[in-house]
């Protein structure tokens, strides 16, 4: 796949904003309201049809945060999250940032295999994160979701 067949824009409308896939990865409607407040959420589309996801949020003047990326189910598997991920890396440098990071749960083990795979790195873990902040319990590949593994990537 080549990069340029996916067009990422940004959502200028809060009414544009594809909850419907924010909530595949993240399924607090609350959580994705309150980092949307601060960040800036982009949509992908390939072919003119929306097939991702993603939301950039400011830590600091160096470091810029994905809070939220998914892919459409049905688009899942082709390397568009690959390229998303790579975006999202081209879009953090062009805003001057010299580090990306990104948190994932502790059983979210494919995207702790892409992550790594797309050059980030294991920085922390964040106990308890998904216990603290989440009332309902998270569950993936049979595994409680209960810590958060934050990885970053230096540009």
């Amino acid at each position: 796949m080549n990069i340029k067949e996916l067009k990422i824009e940004q959502v200028k409308e809060n009414k544009d904003i594809p909850f419907k896939l924010l909530k595949m990865a993240d399924p607090s409607r609350e959580q994705i309201e309150s980092y949307l407040k601060t960040g800036s959420c982009y949509i992908a589309k390939h072919q003119s049809k929306l097939i991702g996801v993603l939301v950039l949020n400011s830590v600091n003047s160096t470091t810029i945060e994905i809070k939220n990326i998914a892919i459409k189910e049905s688009e899942q598997g082709k390397g568009f999250g690959k390229v998303l991920l790579q975006q999202a890396e081209n879009l953090s440098k062009e805003l001057g940032y010299k580090k990306l990071i990104i948190g994932t749960g502790n059983s979210s083990i494919g995207q702790l295999a892409l992550y790594q795979k797309s050059g980030f790195e294991i920085d922390r873990i964040d106990k308890n994160f998904f216990l603290k902040n989440y009332k309902e319990p998270i569950f993936e590949n049979g595994i409680q979701c209960k810590h958060m593994v934050v990885l970053e990537k230096k540009m």
